[in-house]
Formats: C-alpha cells, sequence, structure tokens
C-alpha cells in the first residue's frame, strides 16, 4: 500500500501535512479507511499544549467513522462495512478489564493522545474496537463516540422515568447526556455560563429549561426545585470552581456524576456531603454498551446528529480552522474533517 496524508501535531502550536507510511494490518486487526473524524476538546488542548500526558509529534483524533479495507475472516467484518471506532485501546488483563471495565483500563492506550489517533487515511486497528454502524452515516458514525460518553454519564447515575437532572456544561459532552437524560425519561435542566452555549443547547437539542451560570446560580437552583435540589447533577464543564460548587446543587438523597476531568484537587464540605447522604460518582470514558445504546438511539431517530455537527473540513483545512475553532467557539458544537 502507498503512503497516506496525515494531520500531526508537531508541537504545542504547530500542525503539519505529512506523508506518512500507510499501515499494515496487524494480527486480529481490521485495516479501516478513515472517513470522517470529529474535533473535541482534547484536541484543542493538545494543539494549545494544555493536554497532561501528550508526546509530539502527534497526530489527534479519536472520534473516528471508517470502512473496512481488510479484516480477518473470523470478524464477521465485511469489505467496506461503515464501523465507528471505540478509542480507548485496553490491556484485557488488569483489575478494571477483568471486571468488564475496559474504558478505566489501567494501562490504557486512548488513539490520538497516548498513541497516533486518526486524522490521517488508513489506521489499523484491533478488530475488538470496532462497531458496526449499519443505517447510520459516515457523518454519525463518527458522532457516537462523544455521544457515548454522555450516555455512559447517565448509565453509571442509574437514573429513571421522571428524575430531575441538571447537567452542568453545555458543550459536546454536556449535550449527550442531557440527550441521554432525557431519552431515559428524566426531566433535564442544563446550565452554562455561555449565553451562546445556552442558546444552543435550545437550538440543537430543544432543551428548554436553562440557568445562565453566575453570582445568582444557587438562588436558580433553589427556585428551579422549590428549594429541594437536583436529584442528579451532571457536570461536564472541565472547570475546577464549576465542579466544586455543583456539590451545593444535589437534592438530599442525590448523585453527583463527575464527567469532567482536572489536573487540580477538587475539595468539598465533608459535612454537606454527608448532611445529603450524597453519592458521588465518577465517569470515565465510555464502552461498547454504551457505544451499541448511541448506536441504537440514533437509528430510531432520539438524537438529531444533524444538528449537532455544526462545522465541516478537511485535512488541509484543518491547518487553519482547528486553530481558530480552538479559541472561536460561536456556534460550534461539533466539528468534522472529512477524509476521501
Amino acid at each position: 500500500m502507498p503512503g497516506m496524508t496525515a494531520l500531526v501535531c508537531t508541537k504545542p502550536g504547530g500542525l503539519a501535512i505529512a506523508q506518512r507510511p500507510a499501515p499494515r494490518r496487524g494480527p486480529e486487526e481490521v485495516l479501516l479507511q478513515i472517513r470522517r473524524v470529529g474535533t473535541c476538546g482534547t484536541d484543542y488542548h493538545i494543539f494549545e499544549g494544555l493536554h497532561p500526558f501528550i508526546d509530539y509529534p502527534r497526530v489527534m483524533g479519536h472520534e473516528l467513522s471508517g470502512v473496512v479495507a481488510e479484516a480477518p475472516a473470523s470478524s464477521g467484518l465485511r469489505k467496506d462495512q461503515v464501523v465507528t471506532v471505540n478509542p480507548y485501546i485496553s490491556c484485557g488483563r488488569c483489575i478494571a478489564c477483568r471486571k468488564g471495565k475496559p474504558n478505566c483500563c489501567m494501562a490504557i492506550s486512548v488513539l490520538g493522545v497516548h498513541r497516533d489517533g486518526g486524522m490521517c487515511e488508513w489506521l489499523s486497528l484491533p478488530e475488538r474496537n470496532l462497531l458496526p454502524a449499519e443505517g447510520l452515516s459516515l457523518d454519525a458514525a463518527a458522532a457516537v463516540e462523544f455521544l457515548a460518553i454522555g450516555a455512559h454519564a447517565i448509565r453509571r447515575a442509574g437514573l429513571g422515568e421522571g428524575a430531575r437532572v441538571l447537567v452542568i456544561g453545555a458543550g459536546p459532552i454536556g449535550l449527550g447526556a442531557a440527550i441521554f437524560a432525557r431519552i431515559a425519561g428524566a426531566s433535564v435542566t442544563m446550565m452554562d455560563r455561555d449565553p451562546g452555549r445556552i442558546a444552543l443547547a435550545r437550538s440543537s437539542i430543544g432543551i428548554e429549561d436553562l440557568l445562565l451560570a453566575g453570582e445568582d446560580a444557587v438562588a436558580q437552583v433553589a427556585a428551579a426545585t422549590a428549594g429541594e435540589g437536583f436529584e442528579f447533577v451532571i457536570d461536564a464543564t472541565g472547570n475546577r470552581a464549576s465542579m466544586e460548587k455543583g456539590f451545593g446543587f444535589v437534592a438530599h438523597g442525590g448523585s453527583y456524576v463527575l464527567v469532567s476531568v482536572v489536573k487540580d484537587s477538587i475539595t468539598f464540605s465533608d459535612a454537606e456531603f454527608h448532611k445529603r447522604e450524597m453519592t458521588l460518582l465518577g465517569s470515565r470514558n465510555a464502552t461498547d454498551a454504551d457505544f451499541n445504546r448511541v448506536i441504537a438511539a440514533i437509528r430510531a431517530k432520539q438524537v438529531p446528529v444533524e444538528k449537532l455537527i455544526t462545522h465541516r473540513t478537511t485535512l488541509a483545512g484543518a491547518l487553519d480552522d482547528l486553530p481558530r475553532w480552538a479559541h472561536e467557539k460561536s456556534g460550534l458544537v461539533k466539528a468534522l474533517i472529512d477524509i476521501a
């Protein structure tokens, strides 16, 4: 196979189009032609030099869809089949993997972070990390991963019909969490400090109960819940101050799910935590069960994917577009890179 084109983050603030050798299919792997790549906060952080686990140069990209080029005969995958990619390469041996939680594998290797990802034309990946996406467009298949993170958070929370849920952070992950909370039958309110994000939550997924974060956030939550707080609070902000403040929005007997991850320590009042007998949960990445849940929901037209994909570019166009999107997020929910 000839070489391939890749978009490489050469150093913080540096992007380049490079020609690289195309991969050969490894044992128990599938050779995949990448067709769509979603860009996310992780990619922007890598570009800006803010990601703690990166060695440069790095090919970014972990929100992927593609078509099968070559697969083992035993795989059941066929040539030209559309697939979505679970980008979390797990060891299969550690305690988390043995318990069916490869999303928090002790030796996890994430495409586009710990190893080169999908902003290129070809990848050879373990068969277990590919999920058939019949009935989904290439665009929709590339959106499955970020939606699965929100779906996983909702599954972790264990919420059900009629639950009152507050999702803090109206970015792509928060929107995904809100979508799957609503599918589960919850009453969903969203909060963000950016009026533009609040407007996007209404226009893209139809959330009407919206709160603008600020100094009066506590009063707003009290007014929205008759002073009781929310049974479930999901934080998807990636902001330490927001994560700490969210403890005060949880109802007595309620649960707080941190989808966000920051390098800082998170502190909270033990007295308030115990007074509420609050459940605190971390939610990391997603599992195949979450990916399949999202695929089924998209097939059932429960997810307005077309409203979530707001920007597009190509590998060459991303040289200019990705740095701009890292700072100019007005109207941006999800940007896709089209490949081939």
